[in-house]
């Protein structure tokens, strides 16, 4: 099993959300940023270092909302989803196609990654 962070990034009451690039792994899919915790790193250390790598920003790692378990091919993932805060950095897209500031209204509208449709359902039903 793989250990995945991932990111609910939450900026003037509209939520990050970012497509992979046509050469990853489900190309095109759009997910919750964050990445594979490394060995001795917790997932808040992971979440800081790859929202720092992928989009050049400073974030404060805040409450676990959950995980989600999925299955891709020949592996199993655990995804582990934190609310974040970006406090400095300007954007810059180093390791996806796109980005987007979302409602969670608009969250169904994306093809979501099927690790990251539990965070899309439990977005749309509380208020995190």
């Amino acid at each position: 099993m793989i250990r995945v962070t991932a990111a609910i990034l939450i900026h003037r009451n509209k939520i990050l959300i970012a497509r992979r690039k046509d050469n990853d792994p489900l190309a095109g899919k759009w997910e919750f940023p964050g990445g594979k915790i490394e060995q001795n790193e917790t997932p808040e250390q992971c979440l800081i270092r790859e929202m720092k790598e992928e989009f050049g920003i400073d974030v404060v790692v805040g409450e676990f909302i959950g995980d989600s378990m999925c299955r891709y091919e020949s592996k199993i993932i655990q995804l582990l989803g934190y609310c974040a805060v970006w406090t400095g950095g300007e954007f810059s897209l180093n390791a996806h196609a796109e980005y987007k500031w979302v409602s969670p209204e608009q969250l169904p509208d994306f093809d979501f990654a099927p690790a990251d449709i539990n965070f899309v359902n439990k977005l749309q039903q509380e208020n995190i």
